[in-house]
């Protein structure tokens, strides 16, 4: 029987777009075919996969974390990585990813704790985006999630794909392809070479108090 450690890595891509043409789904695409260049495996889908009603704690203590949040979390705990290309609503990202954080949140284990991430977005905008996942890295960083630094905005990007759905500029797409690289050189050995516990605490109380302090473990590799 192979050893786990030597498989290939498996990465989770999320479109987090709910939207059937849209421009962050096409660059999640993108990005399961550069991840499948590199010889790992893929777990290519979109926000829509994960339907859930707004959270709600009455909701979850009367009938539990609903289906799509279950399947979100079944497939990240089975991934070595996720990948996500959010769009940038006002300045920020999308309610429906925010939701859907927040069910999988719930699970215990808490399952993006640990978890190596690569955010990237795609807009018509100038600004490509930028702005959406930068404030994606916070919910995310507080759940202990290990966000890459270098995160890949496609500007104009209603008119940088080519007909290949490639992206058409070469310099864009050299740097598209090296980011996705670097960041799953990272994730190899994260995955191989564990060396530190890193804890994550969801509230910092005055005073010890099992009702506010939620502490968890997970390994992460030395900087």
């Amino acid at each position: 029987m192979p050893d786990k450690e030597c498989l290939p890595l498996h990465v989770l891509v999320v479109g987090a777009s709910l939207r059937r043409d849209s421009l962050n789904n096409q660059l999640a695409g993108l990005a399961a075919s550069a991840v499948k260049s590199d010889g790992a495996t893929v777990d290519l889908t979109t926000i829509a996969d994960f339907d859930c009603p707004f959270y709600d704690g009455d909701v979850e203590a009367e009938s539990g974390i609903p289906d799509g949040a279950k399947e979100f979390c079944r497939r990240l705990k089975k991934s070595d990585a996720l990948m996500i290309s959010s769009p940038e609503y006002n300045a920020s990202f999308s309610g429906a990813l925010k939701n859907l954080i927040d069910w999988v949140s719930r699970f215990r284990p808490q399952p993006f704790n640990g978890k190596q991430v690569l955010l990237m977005s795609a807009s018509p905008a100038m600004a490509g985006g930028n702005r959406g996942v930068w404030s994606l890295r916070v919910p995310l960083e507080h759940l202990g999630a290990r966000v890459y630094p270098d995160m890949f905005s496609l500007a104009q990007a209603h008119e940088a794909f080519a007909a290949d759905g490639r992206i058409a500029n070469d310099m864009l797409r050299k740097r598209f392809d090296d980011t996705v690289d670097c960041f799953l050189d990272l994730v190899e050995a994260a995955k191989r070479y564990p060396t530190l516990k890193k804890q994550w605490v969801e509230f910092l109380g005055e005073r010890p108090d099992a009702a506010i302090d939620r502490v968890e473990s997970s390994e992460v590799t030395a900087a």
